[in-house]
């Protein structure tokens, strides 16, 4: 005999029994008690063990201009997630911060990365801001994410929610040291020929010429002849890295605009969003800026400001996988698009995808093309390049790589001289060489 509740329950019980037995679960006796998992459910889906973690692995190199390194975290289960650190001329002290976190995560279940985030960033110490910790924090979030999805199965790109074939549209970024004839001529037949293996946009650095005037004389000459070679339906980037002033910035804008570039990138110091909102204010070209930046705190300040209508967060600088995601979300509330920065390794090409697929603001990213082959050769012909103006996120758990770090290292091997960047002042407004 059965009371009201029992027949609630069993009528919420009735109405699950499809589900239930399309699972493989049964249902016994008078009262649809499931009797447990089905021979198909035991043997598919077998229980998922808890893992520790048992020490960190790092590898160092350099490959042309740019410092890598990459970080594989072990478990006692034998799986090991790879994740990556690159910070220019400053891995050493990267390497130095991985090496600090190392003994608070070891012993630890990879398991509950929102929960390892803020610890990381939150609770081990009050000192938590900067390029060197933030990089080191994203490298060991990046593998965590990598680990979670080898332990489930799936793709970190299924397990942020992005949906089943996504592809993202990539642009061809330092696209001018492929550029052999250095004339605006010889920019428009790159552009052309760019244009004809699949890219759909390309990014330059517009930061030449002995005066301001040369400068921009100099960009302007350069984008009508790729306006002259590829047409309208090209996208074009144009890098400054920081070298203006607000008033020099508003006249570059200015004197390109005709061209329509896709943005201007940091055109002025990017710890000074207010600088940049004048300038988005005065300027018809979008700006672009973000590389720089740690966190959603401090992208919260240059949103605020209204300083760029497209953000660049990098993966490995601005806190990871969960924070990139974090951030991207955060910009669509200010109406603003994500662009992703990115130049380093094969990891944080990849990550940086699988972060972004699922981001209904995602514009494009940024993609260091130049080292396609090198990157493929490098992970077995997994690395994902660019087909017919996209690239596709593997179907592989994880990130979906492998690398074979002893011998990339060995091709490339990290050069510990001290190098400097180059003089900001040489190139800045007004300056003669």
């Amino acid at each position: 005999m059965h009371n009201r509740r029992d027949f609630f329950r069993l009528g919420a019980m009735a109405a699950a029994g499809p589900g239930l037995a399309a699972a493989g679960l049964t249902l016994a006796g008078p009262d649809l008690t499931p009797a447990g998992p089905g021979p198909a459910l035991a043997e598919s889906h077998p229980p998922l063990g808890k893992l520790k973690i048992t020490k960190f692995v790092l590898h160092k190199a350099t490959l042309r201009w740019r410092d890598l390194l990459f970080l594989e975290i072990h478990t006692d289960g034998g799986l090991v997630g790879i994740g990556e650190g690159s910070l220019h001329t400053r891995v050493d002290l990267v390497e130095e911060a991985l090496r600090w976190l190392e003994p608070h995560l070891i012993g630890q279940d990879p398991a509950g990365i929102e929960d390892h985030w803020d610890r990381m960033y939150f609770r081990l110490t009050r000192w938590r801001n900067g390029p060197v910790l933030v990089t080191a924090l994203s490298a060991v979030d990046i593998a965590l994410w990598d680990l979670e999805g080898k332990r489930l199965g799936a793709p970190v790109w299924r397990l942020l929610g992005a949906a089943p074939g996504t592809k993202l549209r990539p642009y061809f970024t330092h696209w001018d040291s492929v550029v052999r004839a250095k004339s605006p001529e010889g920019f428009g037949e790159a552009a052309a020929a760019a244009k004809a293996k699949g890219w759909t946009g390309v990014k330059f650095g517009a930061v030449g010429g002995a005066s301001e005037y040369q400068r921009i004389a100099q960009t302007v000459a350069k984008l009508a002849a790729i306006r002259k070679a590829v047409g309208e339906d090209f996208d074009v980037g144009l890098e400054l890295g920081e070298r203006l002033t607000t008033r020099s910035a508003i006249r570059f804008a200015d004197a390109v605009e005709p061209y329509h570039p896709m943005f201007i990138e940091e055109a002025t110091l990017r710890e000074n969003p207010e600088a940049m909102t004048e300038v988005a204010a005065k300027s018809r070209v979008p700006l672009a800026t973000g590389e720089g930046l740690q966190t959603r705190f401090e992208f919260r300040r240059l949103l605020d400001a209204k300083g760029a209508s497209i953000v660049q967060p990098d993966v490995l600088h601005c806190g990871g996988i969960t924070e990139l995601r974090r951030i991207a979300r955060f910009a669509e509330v200010y109406g603003v698009e994500v662009a992703p920065h990115q130049c380093y390794g094969p990891i944080a090409h990849v990550a940086s995808l699988n972060a972004v697929a699922g981001c209904r603001n995602f514009l494009i990213h940024e993609w260091e093309a130049e080292d396609d082959d090198r990157f493929q050769e490098a992970c077995g012909g997994a690395y994902p390049v660019q087909q017919g103006g996209v690239i596709a996120l593997a179907d592989q758990p994880g990130l979906g790589l492998s690398m074979d770090f002893a011998a990339f290292c060995r091709r490339f091997p990290y050069k510990t001289a001290p190098r400097s960047m180059p003089d900001l002042k040489k190139s800045a407004p007004g300056a003669t060489r």
